[in-house]
C-alpha cells in the first residue's frame, strides 16, 4: 500500500534505544508488534479490569479485549487514511501494557499511594514497561521497540516526568504533536471504551435503553434500527445499535481527518509533530456527541453503586498491598526484594517505592486479590 507523505515510515525510524541489526522477512513495526504479543505483560492483560472485576462474568471485556478491538478500529482508520497500519496496531497492542489491576480504580489507589514518589501514570508505566521491566533478551532490558511506537503508548505524561524520559518525553516540553498514527490510536482508543462500556453495561442490567435514549448518538442509531427492524431480540437490537454508533464515529473521524490533513499539508511525520493543533480530530458535532456518551457514561455506569462498591474495594486492596509491601520490603518475592533493595541503596525510599509500585501495577485482578489475602488473612499462613 502507498503511504501519505506524513505517514511514518519504517525506513525513516528514529531507531531503537539499543542498536540491532534489521529484522529479516518483517519490517520494523511488526518486530515491534511481536515483540508486545509475546511480552508477559500483554498476556497479563486478560485478566485485568476494563469495567468489570473478571469474577464478576467471563464474557464482559478486558484489557486484553479492549486492546484488540482498538487494534481492529486503528487499523482501519489507518488504511483509509493512507497511514502506517502497522504502527497504529502495534500502539493500539501496547497502550495499557502498564494498567493496574482493577482498572482506573487501581490507577487511582495506586496514584495517591505514590504521590510522595512521583506519582503514577499508567501511560508512563506502559513505557516504562517495554524499555525496562521485560526481562527477556540477552542485550538488552525491555522489548527495545522504535521510537514511533514508544512515542505512541505515552499519549499523556506530566512535565515533571517527562522530563526524565529522554526522546519520547521532549514533545511534552516543546509543545509538540506525535505521528498521525499515535493520534489516531488515542481516538481509537475512546471510540472502543465508550460504545463498548456501553454494550457491557446494557449486559450487565446497569444501564437500560430507556435511559440510553437521552443520549443523542444512541437515540439517533436506536430509532434508525427499530425503524428498519421490527422483531429484534435484545441482544440484536443492543448490537445493530452500537456498532452503528461506532461506524459513525470512525467515519466521521475519518473525514475529518482528511480535510484537516489536506488543509494543513504536512510535508512529513516531522511536520505533523510540529503543527500546533493535533490533526486527527472529530468534526465539531461528532465531539459533542462523543462528549455525551462519556457524560452519561461517566454519571450511570462508572458512578453506578454496584460498579462504585467493588472499585471501593480494588482502592482498599491496592492501598494495603502497597502500605504493606513499601512498609517491609521482606514481604515482596525474593526477586523484587533484592530490586527493592539494590533501588533503596542508589536512589533512597522513592527508588524503593517504584519498584514496589512495579510489582502491584503488574498484578492481575485474581492475583491481587490472592496476595491481599496471603498477606492480610491470617487463615492464610503461606
Amino acid at each position: 500500500m502507498n503511504l501519505a507523505p506524513y505517514a511514518a515510515r519504517e525506513d525513516r525510524t528514529r531507531g531503537r534505544r539499543h542498536a540491532e541489526a534489521p529484522p529479516q522477512g518483517r519490517g520494523e513495526f511488526q518486530r515491534d508488534r511481536d515483540r508486545i504479543i509475546h511480552s508477559a505483560a500483554f498476556r497479563r492483560l486478560e485478566y485485568k479490569t476494563q469495567v468489570f472485576v473478571s469474577h464478576e462474568g467471563d464474557l464482559f471485556r478486558n484489557r486484553l479485549t479492549h486492546s484488540l478491538e482498538v487494534a481492529q478500529i486503528a487499523r482501519s482508520l489507518a488504511r483509509s487514511l493512507q497511514l502506517n497500519e502497522d504502527l497504529s496496531e502495534t500502539i493500539a497492542l501496547a497502550h495499557d501494557l502498564g494498567h493496574t489491576p482493577f482498572g482506573h480504580a487501581g490507577q487511582d489507589a495506586l496514584d495517591d499511594c505514590m504521590k510522595a514518589h512521583g506519582g503514577f501514570e499508567h501511560n508512563a508505566q506502559s513505557l516504562r514497561v517495554v524499555d525496562e521491566l521485560e526481562d527477556k533478551y540477552a542485550e538488552f532490558r525491555g522489548l527495545n521497540l522504535s521510537f514511533e511506537t514508544r512515542e505512541g503508548i505515552l499519549k499523556h505524561c506530566s512535565q515533571a516526568r517527562a522530563a526524565t524520559l529522554g526522546d519520547v518525553g521532549a514533545r511534552f516540553l516543546k509543545g509538540l504533536q506525535p505521528g498521525l498514527e499515535a493520534q489516531l490510536t488515542n481516538i481509537a482508543d475512546q471510540i472502543a471504551y465508550n460504545n463498548h462500556d456501553v454494550d457491557d453495561g446494557l449486559r450487565a442490567g446497569i444501564l437500560s435503553i430507556e435511559q440510553l435514549l437521552d443520549v443523542p448518538l444512541f437515540a439517533r442509531f436506536h430509532g434508525e434500527v427499530t425503524a428498519r427492524y421490527s422483531s429484534l431480540t435484545p441482544r440484536q437490537l443492543r448490537h445493530e445499535t452500537i456498532r452503528r454508533m461506532i461506524n459513525a464515529l470512525v467515519i466521521d473521524l475519518q473525514t475529518e481527518t482528511a480535510r484537516r490533513l489536506a488543509d494543513a499539508a504536512p510535508a512529513d511525520i516531522d511536520a505533523v509533530r510540529e503543527h500546533g493543533t493535533p490533526l486527527v480530530m472529530f468534526s465539531p458535532a461528532m465531539e459533542r456527541d462523543n462528549r455525551d456518551l462519556k457524560r452519561f457514561l461517566y454519571e450511570h455506569l462508572y458512578k453506578h453503586h454496584q460498579v462504585y462498591r467493588v472499585m471501593h474495594k480494588a482502592r482498599r486492596i491496592v492501598r494495603e498491598l502497597f502500605e504493606a509491601l513499601f512498609g517491609d520490603i521482606r514481604l515482596l518475592p525474593p526477586e523484587f526484594h533484592a530490586m527493592a533493595d539494590e533501588a533503596e541503596a542508589a536512589g533512597g525510599v522513592t527508588s524503593r517505592a517504584r519498584v514496589v509500585a512495579d510489582y502491584i501495577a503488574g498484578m492481575t485482578d485474581r492475583y491481587a486479590q490472592d496476595e491481599h489475602a496471603r498477606l492480610y488473612d491470617l487463615r492464610q499462613l503461606r
